[in-house]
């Protein structure tokens, strides 16, 4: 799946300023070959992910209805772990391994807050699984490797850029997310793994700005296994985190000089009922004015869980307009595991 990655506006200058400032940090882990880490080995838990979407999916009309991304097995029932977007509404996936064998695989859990998605293959599948690692501990300047069962990345080493907020256009948020440089283009579900050979990070986004402090030096963001401990659980017995939905409007926002546009409304979804439309301003929240994405999103669910009506103020040209949009848990809109 590369249409995230395709996004980012690269130019030839970026591109060389970005080269420069990462080269003098990579050649010299490279050189370490990762620790020495048995890359080998830790790439037998890894298995490419094809998935067939439902084609009048929500999540059809931005990511598409056939999407590749990498998987890790963590337990010894084939149970794998990757990023959601790659299995949402998925209604066919199956698994190849590193020898080229597949296996049908059935989805088991989506966690809309972190991110996360877990499937399990079956019919025979058998793969050592990797464990899972302490994802707090890992520091700023540490070495890692990165491995993908996408392309012909197979395993980089990298470097742990930074540990920070990331706030996404579609109404994510973490509180600290991972980021390494240089940039790997198999991205999605790829493992980061520690120098004890553990996972510590699913890959997600490919970013311009892994080091905003120098240049924007370009890598990769991972989100930590940190955040799957705690619901693990939950994932498994019930598919889903068991704690009140976060309220879902359906906005795809653009942070713009501290002020947020709207760059693209969900059909059929809360802000597209209350009239909300591409171009508006969004410049209050409940009396409130956000101090950026990261900040509006708090604001919009530190005011109740789904369900919950969020008073809006918008810019519409010259005019500021209030507008009240009935939130939804956005679980209701997603055609995932018929149990749910």
């Amino acid at each position: 799946m590369t249409g995230r990655w395709r996004r980012i506006p690269w130019t030839i200058t970026c591109f060389a300023t970005c080269l420069a400032a990462f080269l003098s940090v990579i050649v010299p882990v490279t050189a370490a070959r990762a620790d020495q880490l048995d890359a080998a080995k830790l790439s037998g838990a890894l298995v490419r992910i094809s998935a067939t979407i439902l084609p009048d999916s929500q999540s059809a009309r931005s990511l598409g209805t056939e999407r590749e991304g990498t998987g890790v097995v963590i337990d010894g029932s084939g149970l794998i772990l990757t990023i959601g977007y790659t299995i949402l509404e998925a209604s066919q996936i199956q698994v190849t391994t590193g020898e080229g064998r597949g296996y049908p695989a059935e989805f088991v859990a989506y966690d809309q807050a972190s991110g996360f998605g877990l499937l399990r293959a079956g019919m025979g599948f058998s793969a050592a699984p990797v464990r899972l690692g302490d994802s707090d501990a890992i520091k700023e300047g540490e070495r890692a490797m990165v491995l993908t069962r996408q392309g012909s990345t197979g395993v980089q080493p990298v470097l742990i850029a930074a540990k920070r907020e990331f706030a996404g256009y579609w109404e994510y948020l973490l509180d600290e997310a991972i980021f390494t440089t240089p940039p790997i283009m198999g991205f999605n579900g790829a493992a980061l793994i520690d120098r004890k050979g553990e996972l510590v990070g699913i890959g997600s986004l490919i970013v311009r700005d892994a080091v905003p402090a120098h240049g924007g030096i370009p890598g990769n963001m991972f989100v930590p296994v940190s955040a799957l401990k705690p619901i693990l659980a939950d994932l498994l017995a019930f598919g889903r985190r068991q704690e009140p939905a976060r309220p879902w409007l359906g906005v795809t926002l653009r942070e713009e000089q501290g002020r947020l546009m709207v760059e693209r409304v969900t059909p059929q979804s809360p802000a597209a009922t209350a009239g909300i439309q591409p171009g508006d301003m969004i410049v209050g929240v409940a009396g409130q004015r956000p101090k950026g994405l990261a900040d509006f999103y708090r604001k919009v669910w530190g005011l109740g869980p789904a369900g919950v009506t969020v008073p809006l103020e918008l810019l519409r040209g010259p005019k500021l307009e209030p507008v009240a949009v009935p939130s939804a848990d956005r679980y209701s809109t997603l055609k995932l595991n018929p149990t749910f």
